[in-house]
């Protein structure tokens, strides 16, 4: 039963007082119509709770702006939103597509830093080796729009949207992401669920990072970062004392990355957060640490690149290199498919906070406590 305005609301009941469900809430299809967008396709998503999101089809099916209450909750890359058609995969090129966004995936393939790798699996003599960008192909990849819209399940309504999104080279990798995105209605939350399967004849390396880019005005001096996590592993040359707790823009930062041990709940999943306690407004995120086991947080506090991001990833932040000494490397079988599962969205108001922060900091005393 949907919520909203502080009352439950049957399906009945709604829908005898509005011509139609868009009028409280929905999801809609347009395209941006200028500039390096224009042609992109998106979904503006509406919960009818203040709750806004797009999600853009052409890059990805990732989720880029979010909005309560008409506050922002993700962070805008200088780039903005650039079509498809312009990639710079190698080396760092991938910054200059990157639009920032609640959610950018990074893979299919490859996440992290790059550079040349074996590619003898794929049974080519002429590609015996592939070079690999930073964080892979795939968040320049248009989607195939499989469908959107509303579904009632008796007076319970969920906004969905599903794509697929095809990373694919004859001779190399052949994976299919298909995407299913929901939201309820009367919810402060939206829900991604990927199942990546390799079509190919061939096995294929997988990695995959969630690349979730919190900002202002969550993002300001005195917001901190809420993790069931005992203190976390600095993986970058610039590092700060009291890491967790953000400070205001500075022209002079340098990037900050850190890993962090995850304590998953009694339901598998990790719940990690960035609060402005102040303001009354976090992001969160919930995740299942069975197919996300390492956690990295990306603290880049400049001038305009003032963003935090909280990433669940599949590996190191050392990346494919590491990953392949250390025997992690993913590989999928032919006709193999793995599943994640991520959940971000709205704290709004101190009691949500603080029994966010309550759970989070009840798992990591656990981490923390002598064997």
């Amino acid at each position: 039963m949907a919520i909203l305005w502080g009352r439950r609301w049957t399906r009945e009941e709604l829908l005898a007082r509005v011509g139609r469900l868009e009028q409280v809430a929905g999801i809609r299809l347009v395209e941006g119509g200028d500039g390096a967008e224009r042609g992109v396709r998106m979904l503006r998503c509406a919960t009818g709770a203040g709750f806004d999101f797009e999600i853009l089809v052409d890059r990805g099916f990732d989720i880029a702006g979010a909005w309560i209450g008409g506050r922002p909750l993700a962070w805008c890359s200088p780039v903005g939103l650039v079509g498809p058609w312009y990639c710079e995969p190698g080396g760092i090129g991938w910054f200059r597509g990157f639009p920032g966004g609640l959610v950018s995936t990074c893979g299919l393939d490859h996440t992290l830093l790059g550079g040349p790798d074996d590619a003898t699996v794929f049974n080519y003599p002429h590609r015996v080796t592939e070079t690999y960008g930073l964080h892979g192909r795939y968040t320049g990849l248009p989607a195939r729009l499989a469908g959107y819209g509303a579904a009632w399940d008796g007076d319970d309504c969920v906004l969905w949207a599903e794509g697929e999104v095809l990373q694919a080279a004859l001779f190399g990798e052949q994976l299919l992401l298909r995407r299913r995105v929901e939201a309820d209605l009367g919810g402060v939350s939206l829900r991604i669920t990927d199942s990546v399967t390799n079509i190919g004849p061939t096995p294929c390396p997988h990695m995959m990072l969630y690349h979730c880019n919190v900002g202002f005005p969550v993002v300001d001096a005195g917001a901190e970062l809420v993790y069931p996590a005992g203190p976390g592993t600095c993986v970058s040359a610039a590092s700060s004392p009291g890491y967790r707790h953000l400070t205001g823009p500075s022209a002079a930062f340098v990037e900050e990355c850190y890993e962090h041990d995850m304590r998953a709940g009694p339901d598998g999943l990790v719940g990690a957060a960035v609060v402005n306690r102040a303001l009354g407004l976090g992001v969160f995120q919930r995740y299942e640490r069975s197919a996300l086991p390492w956690h990295i947080t990306w603290r880049q506090l400049g001038t305009r690149a003032y963003v935090v991001a909280m990433e669940p990833s599949t590996n190191r932040d050392a990346g494919r290199f590491d990953a392949r000494e250390r025997g992690e490397l993913i590989h999928l079988a032919p006709g193999e498919e793995r599943r994640c599962r991520l959940e971000i969205g709205a704290l709004t108001g101190p009691d949500a906070i603080d029994a966010f922060a309550r759970a989070a900091n009840t798992l990591a005393a656990e981490v923390q406590a002598p064997a």
